[in-house]
């Protein structure tokens, strides 16, 4: 029974996505289509490429909530820079600096000084975003040519430059967690970080790392939204950190740190993108959408509170009669 439970606390995002499914299927046929399938993935990709960098600094038991902000900031200098320059590649350096300086200066405030995650990053919301929209006024930025265009096109027969963006990253990111000494120290300072400094872990220097990873893949984001666009709206990001934070929640990535699967924030990304899409089959107002989400989240903050409970009560069932 203990096992079933772990089984069923690990995999419930999955087994929520399963009845998700079915029911959006039920009330609109439209759903359940191969098209349908394929356009889910194609916009959920830019969010999933900064949920599992996210992931990654959750698991150690920080966060970041600028990176909405960053993806605005990233858009938005991208986009300055391709116009001036009519260069791609400088566009995306330019999106990566963003990302390096916005990520090393939470990381430093985090890990080295020691302030909190929570008070930092959501200063920096509005930092980031307040400096986005006072580089253009509030007005979006055009003009990036028949070039950038073309690039923001590009596909691979079905899937386009941020699908395959995202995939790459999912591998590398389970690579990491799974085969890598760095995935399993990510997971030991989540679980106990002074346990881990005594065992040689760099704590500090690895928070500082993930920050900065987060940032870059943030600021990337930018770039390809603006990209997929052909413009760079200041308020482009808006919200994609309360979407990225449900989407790790979700995938069972625990807040306190220490616990998440890769597997799992694919589950999340996936329930978050199908409720998404289904929404907007069924013609629900952009308003209501935004609300449940924000709802969801509030459920999945409930839903890791539960499961770290139920696993905690499970595993010492399971010890109690060993020690007795």
């Amino acid at each position: 029974m203990n096992r079933f439970r772990i089984i069923l606390a690990q995999n419930g995002t999955l087994f929520a996505l399963l009845v998700l499914i079915a029911v959006f299927a039920t009330l609109n046929p439209r759903f359940f289509s191969l098209q349908n399938g394929a356009t889910v993935l194609l916009q959920i990709a830019e969010l999933g490429i900064v949920a599992i960098p996210l992931a990654f600094l959750v698991m150690t038991g920080t966060l970041d909530l600028s990176i909405g902000s960053v993806a605005s900031l990233g858009a938005v200098i991208s986009a300055f820079t391709v116009v001036g320059t009519q260069n791609i590649l400088l566009g995306l350096l330019a999106a990566v600096a963003v990302g390096l300086v916005t990520g090393a200066i939470n990381g430093f405030l985090v890990s080295f000084l020691g302030l909190n995650p929570l008070v930092v990053t959501l200063g920096f919301l509005s930092v980031w975003g307040g400096l986005a929209l006072f580089l253009t006024n509030g007005a979006t930025v055009t003009g990036m040519g028949q070039a950038f265009r073309d690039f923001g096109l590009w596909r691979l027969g079905p899937a386009n430059l941020q699908l395959i963006v995202l995939i790459l990253v999912l591998v590398f990111g389970w690579f990491v967690l799974n085969r890598r000494p760095f995935g399993r120290n990510v997971l030991a300072i989540g679980g106990n970080a002074k346990a881990a400094r005594l065992m040689g872990v760099k704590v500090r220097q690895t928070r500082f790392v993930l920050f900065i990873i987060t940032g870059v893949a943030a600021a990337v984001v930018g770039f390809l939204l603006t990209a997929k666009l052909q413009s760079a709206p200041p308020t482009v990001g808006t919200g994609m950190e309360i979407q990225a934070l449900t989407v790790v929640l979700l995938g069972g990535v625990a807040m306190e740190g220490g616990a998440g699967r890769i597997s799992g924030v694919i589950a999340g990304l996936l329930f978050v993108g199908v409720l998404r899409n289904g929404l907007v089959i069924l013609g629900v107002s952009q308003f209501l959408q935004t609300i449940l989400i924000g709802a969801t989240l509030v459920v999945a903050i409930l839903l890791d509170s539960s499961i770290q409970r139920l696993l905690k009560a499970s595993w010492n069932n399971m010890v109690r009669p060993a020690s007795s």
